[in-house]
């Protein structure tokens, strides 16, 4: 019998991209289902995709930002299966050109998304949580390890995501509470969204692309997906895909200007 089976989780940034793929996964492996998005429609039609797959789902319009809403995705999931087993914060976007060039405004609405967004959602869940010994999963980025170029405020929201999920780990351990931080690079899709440049003249044209112009791989999301459950699995503390990047951050913490040398030369 798989290990997900009949476990529940919550995905925010369920209904497309990379939080679908994970959504989908666990609901293959099992799992009861309930998913997170900004566009009720878009929602939806996710959940009706994933029911037509033989998936138990529920479908949950929310914004993370606001912590009214953070307690209601997890009051609502709980009331609908009775408890919770995982949470994944998948909710987030991305960033591009300079960062002194980045609005305050601008600034602020990144870091309310990707990291006061997973703290909410992981202090409304947490309660649950800690009574199955579950699993929190961060989807952070390689920017949560080491900074890039034209990415604007992106790395430093995902740096505070990482540090979130390290300082979760120490204090969660105790009970029980797995604790799983992803930091995957640019993630393969069908239609790549290209992202809009705002005051960002010498930003190159493939910084639009996702990976902001990082030279690597695209990553399939679907064997990320498995990946991660994997991860989950054996209750381990990070997933870094590729794998080969901790060199770089092993060189970057010990040697920081021969880190920036490399991170100029792959971008």
């Amino acid at each position: 019998m798989s290990y997900w089976k009949d476990k529940i989780v919550l995905v925010t940034g369920g209904s497309s991209g990379l939080g679908r793929v994970v959504a989908e996964t666990f609901g293959a492996a099992g799992a009861k289902m309930a998913i997170v998005g900004l566009e009720a429609n878009d929602v939806e039609k996710t959940a009706e995709e994933m029911r037509a797959q033989g998936i138990e789902v529920l479908p949950l319009v929310a914004n993370v930002v606001n912590p009214d809403d953070t307690q209601r995705i997890v009051d609502e999931t709980v009331a609908k299966y009775g408890a919770l087993d995982v949470l994944v914060n998948a909710a987030g976007r991305t960033h591009r050109g300079f960062l002194m060039k980045t609005p305050l405004k601008e600034f602020n609405d990144l870091w309310n998304l990707n990291v006061m967004g997973t703290i909410a959602c992981t202090q409304a869940a947490y309660p649950h949580l800690i009574k199955r010994k579950g699993h929190v999963v961060n989807i952070g980025s390689l920017a949560a390890k080491s900074a890039a170029r034209w990415v604007g405020a992106y790395p430093v929201t995902k740096h505070a995501v990482a540090a979130f999920s390290q300082q979760l780990r120490l204090e969660a351990a105790p009970d029980g509470l797995h604790v799983l931080l992803v930091c995957p690079g640019p993630v393969k899709r069908d239609n790549p969204r290209l992202y809009a440049l705002k005051d960002a003249e010498g930003v190159p044209e493939s910084a639009l692309m996702p990976g902001g112009g990082v030279k690597v791989a695209k990553i399939d999301p679907h064997k990320l997906a498995q990946k991660i459950l994997h991860k989950c699995e054996k209750r381990r503390p990070e997933l870094v895909v590729p794998a080969k990047a901790r060199l770089l951050f092993s060189i970057a913490q010990m040697f920081p200007r021969l880190g920036d040398w490399i991170v100029l030369k792959s971008t």
